[in-house]
């Protein structure tokens, strides 16, 4: 009933399997992939016909984790996944970006890919698995697909690099000093197509390392791809590239001239409006049947690609008269909103971020659903790209992918530098308004949220910045990087290379290939020049920080305390009725956590102060021989009890309230009234020992016996 086939090799400490031929039969290709006790399902599917008029390429990407593939149960209401979470999102960009430009030019019939995660081990991510599964399918699928491309994430621990780190060392980066890097490459045999990192302060040599050594790592990889494939791929699907060459060859002598005096234009709304001018002239020229074809945008795209590529590789100049090397115009200013916690304008050029931080404590903190646990974030950083930012209309809907891609392109590059919660016990949450955009909105996301948080009186450890590079690689073999690139650059050349880190070394790494990838040749160079970019930056930045920041009188102030891990049932009582007494009563929010560690938060120090003696006098022990004040809660024959320290009461005995016999407490004490007293000590069975008479009321201060006699 089943034809399957299986292929399995040792890939670093786990067994890589690929099986098809069982599950999901009908789909152009399906395979399973398992690494340890982690399986996912990648399905593709694809269309026969391109839809008339299609003159772009339809492809779709859907990863996909189940909860029952960790045994748990979805949170919400409905209790079943929904929309996808920040990780399934992230994880369609890594599988797409290194798959779109290995399909064969020309190819524009719509694909679905769509990878399940079905079983996952808590050690092995699943994405680099579901980039493997995917791999296979589309390369026994018979989709014109010129690949296979591998995968692996790379660690870099005690100064060697890892091979596919656990999840638990990824998922809390922060925590774990000896880890430095988290890296996620994808490659073909030959060159490296998509580069995604989060790192501490790596040089260029190392992250350089680590790339190189991630594409070597994959090789087992792409060779049982292919092994895998020789006994289970389909025929390959009837496909010729389109010749448009003639279409172009009218398109280019109508409206070459036009075009390039348009790209020629430095400001970028004058140049977008001459290029749209030069495309409507090119097409009122064509007959209707060129104007039907669906290669029309293909050849009009090639005309403005050979433009912009052919100046910069021949002369060195670009479109805004830049060289390769030169970074655009900077201007930052911080403070420029007066009621949040920090705030900072960064402007590049024709690219700027208006961007906010806000302070909140720890009921703010973000809770992380995920398949390996539920976890806590006390960072965030989202990022908003409005049409207006591009002189565009549209559609303003939720975060899309490229919004939450480049946010999390951000947030890797400033998490690094980010004070330890037990020095700085605040929830931070950055917000990146992209108010105009030509190029780079996400590195200037960084650049402004570095200083933003600054700004808000965040003790970062160092100022980060981040710079675009791009690539022009033509077809005799010459190239040029490009620092700090155009939107046109971005669109019509070969790369985007996205650096971000502080002077002493890289904190994100980010690199998209729209050719069959580049050599560490070339990935060297973008390095060093953004290297350059970076420092030259930081230096543009620090004239906005030209004195210590202040912490905003409208952030909330947080203490924090240490207590004894046996002393935390006491503080919460029993329902929580103790915290939640101290709560209402201080005006403060007290949060503790199971070490112990208790913050107090108010914008009022007074309140911080009441919560803060409240939960002392709860924990803390009192001290044999100290002077207390105390409340009389209660006279009996023998003495009376004193409120003397929080909750805690102890005993006067009749005989220690004056130096006088008394035949009742009653001839001196009420109760109600207020009193100084000593602790005395404890009895056999931890009672509370106090004494009156050798303390002076009014003063506090101890007597004697014979200073009292003679008074």
């Amino acid at each position: 009933m089943f034809n399957v086939t299986t292929k399995s090799i040792q890939w670093g400490n786990e067994t890589l399997t690929l099986e098809t031929g069982k599950v999901a039969r009908q789909a152009d290709g399906s395979v399973i992939a398992t690494l340890g006790e982690t399986q996912v399902m990648a399905n593709v599917t694809f269309a026969r016909k391109a839809k008339p008029g299609q003159d772009f390429f339809p492809l779709t990407v859907h990863y996909q984790e189940k909860y029952y593939a960790a045994g748990k149960v979805p949170g919400g209401f409905f209790k079943r996944e929904a929309r996808p979470s920040e990780k399934e999102t992230l994880t369609s960009r890594l599988i797409d970006r290194p798959i779109r430009p290995l399909f064969v030019d020309g190819f524009k019939n719509e694909v679905l890919v769509m990878a399940t995660v079905l079983s996952c081990d808590l050690v092995n991510d699943p994405d680099i698995v579901a980039m493997i599964a995917v791999s296979a399918a589309l390369t026994i699928s018979g989709v014109p697909f010129m690949g296979p491309i591998g995968a692996a994430r790379v660690g870099f621990e005690g100064g060697k690099y890892v091979l596919n780190p656990a999840m638990d060392d990824m998922t809390q980066l922060r925590t774990k000093p000896d880890q430095r890097l988290d890296l996620v490459i994808a490659g073909t045999k030959d060159a490296v197509m998509m580069v995604e990192s989060e790192a501490y302060e790596l040089t260029e040599e190392e992250m350089l390392g680590a790339v190189v050594f991630g594409h070597e790592q994959m090789q087992p990889v792409i060779d049982m791809i292919l092994d895998f494939a020789e006994d289970s791929a389909k025929e390959p699907f009837d496909f010729t590239p389109p010749d448009y060459s003639a279409l172009y060859g009218k398109v280019k002598t109508a409206g070459e001239a036009q075009m390039r005096a348009a790209f020629a234009i430095r400001d970028k709304q004058e140049r977008t409006s001459a290029i749209s001018a030069a495309v409507s002239a090119i097409v009122d020229t064509l007959s209707d049947e060129d104007k039907a074809d669906a290669n029309l945008g293909s050849a009009i795209k090639k005309l403005e690609s050979s433009i912009l590529r052919g100046d910069v590789v021949k002369n060195g100049i670009r479109i805004d008269g830049r060289d390769t090397k030169t970074v655009r115009p900077i201007t930052s200013e911080t403070g420029i909103l007066p009621r949040t916690h920090g705030s900072a304008l960064f402007t590049r050029g024709e690219t700027q971020g208006m961007v906010v931080t806000t302070l909140g404590t720890g009921e703010d903190e973000q809770i992380i659903d995920a398949l390996n646990g539920n976890y806590r974030s006390n960072f965030m950083l989202h990022y908003n790209f409005p049409p207006y930012s591009v002189g565009e209309v549209g559609r303003v809907g939720s975060p899309g992918r490229r919004e939450i891609g480049h946010g999390k392109l951000a947030w890797r590059a400033l998490q690094a530098v980010l004070p330890a919660p037990t020095d700085f016990p605040y929830t931070i949450r950055v917000v990146s308004e992209i108010t105009e955009s030509n190029g780079s909105s996400s590195m200037a996301s960084v650049c402004g949220g570095s200083l933003s948080m600054m700004d808000a009186g965040v003790p970062l450890k160092a100022p980060v910045a981040g710079v675009a590079m791009g690539l022009i690689l033509e077809d005799d073999g010459k190239w040029a990087v490009l620092t700090d690139i155009l939107g046109d650059e971005d669109h019509l050349g070969d790369m985007d290379f996205k650096v971000a880190g502080t002077e002493a070394g890289i904190t994100s790494l980010q690199m998209d290939i729209k050719i069959a990838g580049i050599t560490p040749a070339i990935m060297k160079q973008a390095l060093a020049q953004a290297k350059d970019g970076r420092i030259h930056i930081l230096g543009e930045m620090a004239k906005s920080l030209t004195s210590a920041q202040a912490f905003s009188e409208y952030a909330p102030k947080i203490e924090t305390m240490q207590i004894p891990t046996d002393k935390i049932r006491e503080v919460i009582g029993s329902g929580g009725k103790v915290i939640r007494e101290i709560v209402e009563l201080s005006g403060a929010k007290v949060d503790i956590n199971d070490d112990g560690v208790i913050k107090i938060a108010s914008n009022d120090q007074n309140a911080i102060k009441r919560a803060y003696d409240m939960i002392w006098s709860i924990v803390a022990e009192p001290e044999e021989g100290k002077v207390y004040t105390g409340k009389v809660v209660k006279l009996v024959d023998f003495g009376a009890f004193v409120n003397f320290f929080g909750k805690r009461d102890g005993l006067v005995h009749v005989s220690q309230i004056a130096n006088k016999r008394l035949n009742h407490p009653n001839e001196l004490l009420k109760e109600g009234q207020e009193v100084k007293v000593k602790l005395l000590g404890f009895d056999d069975r931890g009672k509370v020992r106090l004494g009156m008479k050798m303390v002076d009321q009014e003063t506090g201060e101890e007597v004697t016996e014979k200073a009292e006699a003679e008074g």
